[in-house]
């Protein structure tokens, strides 16, 4: 996986568009789930801010806004740092995930078109060429994402989208570290084959398993102190 640093963020942010708190915080997203900021890290606003070229405010409500996904924690006495997440609340995610995403599921697949069932397949062939950690990541989310967006909910996929990325940091871990990939893409191309088929009932469970067998290895590795 390329190495990458709050610089080379900054700059990709600075580059292309003014700077505001969204930009920010998409990029100190980038940075911690790239692993950039690691659990516990405190996150000095100063530095950050002289990075970006702002002042502290715009960076406050980028933290703010990080802080409500669950990947920061604001307090008075440490100021920001990166969230560490126990395994009671990677469970919770886990038990969240199932329920609204075999919802997701459920309304999508009377919807699904042949263009997205075949957006969805290409995603999976991608992601088996793909050798960067980073991007098998994305593509996890790009195929669930492909499948649910047909349900036409959005407020459903943002909340679900929302999971994803509090837990995006620890998929990169199970698929580097934990021989995840090949088992996660089998699990995929069943879930695909049950929506080509329209058959929900069988997606949905096929889906519930595939969450719960994810969970279930990152409360392990959590509860084994990472």
């Amino acid at each position: 996986m390329e190495s990458v640093d709050l610089g080379d963020l900054a700059a990709g942010v600075l580059r292309h568009q003014r700077s505001t708190p969204d930009l920010i915080a998409d990029a100190l997203r980038e940075a911690i789930v790239q692993g950039v900021f690691q659990e516990g890290q405190s996150l000095r606003q100063d530095e950050i801010a002289a990075q970006f070229g702002v002042s502290r405010i715009p960076l406050r409500e980028a933290l703010r806004q990080l802080e409500a996904e669950g990947l920061v924690l604001l307090s008075p006495n440490r100021g920001a740092t990166v969230a560490i997440m126990s395994p009671a609340e990677a469970q919770e995610i886990c038990e969240i995930r199932v329920a609204l995403e075999s919802l997701a599921l459920q309304l999508a697949i009377p919807k699904l078109t042949e263009a997205d069932l075949q957006k969805a397949a290409d995603i999976l062939e991608k992601t088996e060429r793909e050798t960067d950690v980073g991007r098998w990541a994305k593509l996890n989310w790009e195929f669930h994402a492909v499948l649910y967006g047909a349900g036409d909910r959005p407020r459903l996929l943002s909340l679900i989208k929302t999971l994803h990325v509090n837990i995006d940091r620890y998929i990169r871990l199970q698929m580097a570290k934990m021989n995840y990939l090949e088992k996660s893409q089998q699990e995929h191309q069943q879930i695909l084959d049950a929506c080509r088929k329209g058959d929900s009932k069988t997606a949905v469970r096929l889906l519930k398993r595939h969450i719960e067998t994810a969970g279930e290895q990152l409360v392990t590795y959590l509860r084994n102190g990472r």
